[in-house]
């Protein structure tokens, strides 16, 4: 049987995408490239707190998936392969919802836990 989801893009997922959350709140600004968002708006149109809106968008931005500047997030700073791919992510998801989200939901967390403890970071 055929995988729905390409070989490529389930890596792209399963290295950066932790949640239905990440992926709804990337597609979001994907759809919004000119709008600067800030964290009450992102939590308001996903429908989720402030809280978990704030840790998505930050570690989306981390991820270089998307850009912030004075607590407003954008679309933009993404290589030509990354914008090409996060395409075909928003492509993939609209006809392929139920395999992207379980691919998510069975993403083990703790994996991804453990190898952020390890992460540099320019606070550091």
């Amino acid at each position: 049987m055929d995988e729905p989801i390409p070989a490529d893009l389930r890596d792209f997922i399963l290295r950066y995408i932790d949640s239905v959350a990440h992926l709804e709140a990337l597609l979001l600004l994907r759809a919004n490239p000119q709008t600067s968002w800030d964290v009450p708006a992102v939590a308001a149109r996903l429908y989720t707190s402030e809280a978990q809106a704030g840790e998505v968008l930050a570690q989306l931005c981390g991820e270089g998936l998307i850009a912030s500047e004075n607590d407003l997030y954008r679309y933009a700073g993404q290589s030509a392969e990354t914008l090409a791919m996060i395409d075909r992510l928003a492509e993939f998801y609209s006809k392929q919802l139920i395999p992207i989200t379980n691919l998510i939901h069975g993403k083990p967390r703790r994996i991804r836990q453990f190898a952020d403890a390890f992460k540099f970071r320019k606070d550091n």
